[in-house]
């Protein structure tokens, strides 16, 4: 007898935090797709792709809640607050999030704002892009003899401005995978070559990842600055590492083929 999966019962006044992974909706989690089957409410990012939100029933309020560099952006607080308002007015409210709530997601910070106004909730995991992206592109973040480490980064600033110390980093692993890191890819080259990586170190840019626009391209290290400012706006993922070059040998023939986009610049 097959076996039947029995999902928690979506409660009126809960709020669920759930990741849509990397863009393609065949790799949504059954709990993803059971919470956007069953929300009255979807507050969904920017990076949430359109194929993913046209799963919602007809009826499900969809409301945007994206924070996109020099575009969009919605205050965290001004989310954290309608989160909280629309549990309150008893309804089944979705928190969805590209990648996984808690991988530079924000997720945390919602769920202290959850627990603080005593509202229920539960957090459902997603596929980081960071994993997703880059395997769905035939990309490996660690080989044998190659990769042994990787680290995974971002390029926004912190709260109090405070950036990421890509100059320790350089050294840290044989990989980097850097998310939201375009705008300032130019310095974070920089630092990276200054503190040792080489100058000609393969970089990969994944642009709208496992979605029919996805595109990706690769350069070196010293061209992809150049590289980044020519991008078309998309959700980006930016892979430094030897790897790069490993993922270019392979063959296309995958349950999620590298597209006829796939180029190669610098």
């Amino acid at each position: 007898m097959a076996m039947t999966i029995r999902h928690p019962d979506f409660a009126l006044g809960t709020v669920w935090l759930a990741g849509a992974g990397p863009g393609d909706p065949a790799l949504l989690t059954l709990a993803a797709l059971h919470a956007i089957a069953t929300a009255d409410v979807i507050l969904h990012d920017a990076l949430v792709s359109p194929e993913i939100l046209a799963l919602a029933p007809a009826a499900t309020r969809l409301i945007p809640a994206g924070k996109r560099a020099h575009g969009e952006h919605t205050p965290q607080l001004a989310i954290n607050a309608q989160l909280i308002a629309l549990a309150s007015a008893q309804h089944r409210v979705l928190r969805l999030k590209g990648g996984d709530p808690f991988v530079f997601g924000r997720g945390g910070e919602e769920c202290l704002a959850l627990a603080a106004a005593g509202i229920v909730f539960r957090v459902i995991p997603g596929i980081s892009a960071g994993i997703g992206a880059t395997t769905a592109a035939c990309l490996p973040i660690t080989h044998r003899g190659i990769a042994r480490s990787v680290v995974f980064a971002t390029g926004e600033s912190g709260p109090d401005g405070a950036e990421v110390d890509f100059a320790g980093l350089a050294r840290a692993a044989d990989t980097l995978v850097l998310y939201m890191a375009r705008a300032k890819f130019e310095a974070i080259a920089a630092s990276l070559i200054e503190a040792g990586r080489e100058p000609a170190e393969p970089v990969a840019f994944l642009l709208d990842a496992t979605t029919p626009r996805e595109e990706i391209i690769r350069t070196t290290l010293a061209e992809a600055p150049r590289i980044a400012r020519t991008l078309r706006p998309a959700a980006t993922l930016i892979v430094i590492g030897p790897v790069v070059g490993i993922g270019a040998m392979f063959a296309t023939e995958t349950a999620f083929p590298v597209p006829d986009t796939v180029s190669a610049q610098g």
